[in-house]
Formats: C-alpha cells, sequence, structure tokens
C-alpha cells in the first residue's frame, strides 16, 4: 500500500463512533477501524465538530512525520494518507483520513507508559530514569529528538505503550506513533497565521516525560549518547513533500519544510557543543 493514495476512496462503511480528545484543543478527533485480511486497520481524521465538519491537518502531519522517521531510520508506525469519502452524522464528507496497520503482534498486550510507570517505578525515580533502567534509553532519546523537529504537542503518558508479550512476558515499547498534533497545528491553513509561525518557538507541550518545554528535553539526551540515527539533509525535502502539492499549499508545505530544517541545524549545533564542552 502505497504511503499516499490520492484517488477517492469509498470509506462510508466506517463507523466514527470512537471518539479521542485532546487537552488544550477544540472539536475531537474521531477514529474507525477494520479488518482487512486477519490484520486491523486504524483510521484517524484532522479535527472534527459538528458545525465545521473536518478541518484541520492532523491527519497529513502524521504522514509527513511518518516519512521524517523513515530518513531518520527510527522505528515507527509507518501512517498512510487517504483521499476519501466518509459518511459521518448522516452526512458525505470528502477529506483525508490517516490510515494505519495494528503494530501489536496476537500475543501481545498494551499498557500506558504511565501507568506501568506507576506501577513499577521506584522511589523518587523519574520517568526517564525508569525508561533507562529497563534499558529504553535509546527509544526516549529519539523520541525527544523527534518531538523536538516536528514540535509535538502530545506525548503524554498514553502515547507511549509498552507491550508485553503474553507468553514470554518479555516487554518492550511500541515504536513511536500518535505524532498529529505537531508541526504547524493550529494554524488551520491560514495563510496570516502560517507565514507569522515562528518555527523556533519552544511551544509548551503535554510530555509524560521531562519537562514541558521541548527545547529543555534536548538536555536530558546524554553528551556522548549515540542517538542511532541517520542526518537530515536538505535533498530529503524532495521525499518528505513528495506528492502533497494537492494537499497542503506552497506556503505551508514550505513552512514546514522550514520547521523541521532549523530545529534540525539548531539540535545538531546543540549536540556539537556538548561534545565540545565535555572534551574540555
Amino acid at each position: 500500500m502505497t504511503d499516499l493514495v490520492t484517488e477517492l476512496q469509498d470509506l462510508r462503511h466506517l463507523d466514527w463512533a470512537l471518539r479521542k480528545m485532546s487537552p488544550g484543543t477544540p472539536g475531537c478527533f474521531l477514529k474507525a477501524y477494520e479488518e482487512s485480511d486477519e490484520r486491523k486497520i486504524y483510521y484517524k481524521l484532522s479535527n472534527y465538530d459538528s458545525y465545521r465538519g473536518v478541518y484541520g491537518h492532523e491527519s497529513v502531519n502524521e504522514l509527513i512525520v511518518s516519512r521524517l522517521l523513515d530518513v531518520l531510520d527510527i522505528p515507527h508506525v509507518k501512517y498512510h494518507l487517504v483521499h476519501a469519502c466518509l459518511s459521518i452524522d448522516g452526512q458525505d464528507i470528502k477529506t483525508w483520513v490517516s490510515a494505519s496497520f495494528n503494530f501489536r503482534q496476537q500475543d501481545e498486550e498494551k499498557i500506558a507508559f504511565d501507568i506501568f510507570y506507576d506501577m513499577e517505578k521506584e522511589s523518587k525515580e523519574s520517568p526517564y530514569e525508569f525508561a533507562a533502567r529497563y534499558g529504553w534509553e535509546t527509544y526516549i532519546c529519539q523520541m525527544i529528538c523527534v518531538d523536538y523537529l516536528i514540535a509535538n504537542r502530545d506525548r503524554h503518558g498514553g502515547n507511549i505503550e509498552v507491550l508485553r508479550n503474553l507468553l514470554t512476558e518479555q516487554i518492550h515499547l511500541a515504536p513511536l506513533f500518535d505524532q498529529g498534533l505537531s508541526l504547524l497545528f493550529s494554524t488551520y491553513g491560514d495563510e496570516k497565521q502560517i507565514f507569522e509561525f515562528d518555527v523556533m518557538k519552544d511551544i509548551q507541550a503535554n510530555n509524560f516525560i521531562g519537562s514541558r518545554s521541548l527545547e529543555y528535553n534536548l538536555s536530558l539526551i546524554p553528551s556522548e549518547y549515540n542517538l542511532q540515527i541517520r542526518s537530515l539533509k536538505e535533498r530529503d525535502c524532495c521525499y518528505i513533500m513528495n506528492g502533497l502539492e494537492n494537499v497542503l499549499g506552497n506556503l505551508h508545505r514550505e513552512k514546514i519544510w522550514e520547521m523541521l530544517w532549523k530545529r534540525w541545524c539548531y539540535f545538531e549545533t546543540i549536540c556539537s557543543q556538548k561534545r565540545l564542552y565535555c572534551s574540555k
């Protein structure tokens, strides 16, 4: 399945009864699923309310971030963007919908990271220290880097999942998922807001690990730590934005790339400075 399906798909059979509310955002994010070839496919819309219908670009953001993580070679849930006709509240709507396959194996169960932390933490152990004790430091450091690059507002404890194998009792973290509330979220396609958007602003985020400051959280990454990620290159813009000409306006696409590139350059500078300081 290609990650961008531009031909209109008839998905009016989907039941959008599942609704996810996000603190601090209007409306809600509708969710649906279906079984296909013994695999479950999850669908998710951008923001929705009964008056405006579907609005915003969270579904598109999922695709862009998925491609970014392809480039950085960071394990993640692969998101697809599908142009579809849906039936919601008795109305047919043409919009873009995000699709992903179930990443859990048949013998796995999930638990939110914050709940697992509360169950298993040691006295005065921070969520970061807890993750490091379980051998998940690389994952967390990669997550902190990615969330800074994309200005992710919504990495609460439920958006990090612990998976446990029911047969072997082994546990591990799920690949990164649910990055829609990021990039130019809240501009809603308004060109004035997009043009004035400060791509380097330290946006306050709903983080469970670290602080609410995405920039400060970069300091949690140890100076000599190997993140095990590839470097972002200017040429990667072509891959990340490929095919989105009829989905997002020119200014919107350019601003997103400006955010990713400038934040990556800042991240590299911070890492270089930390390494230089430690070598003295």
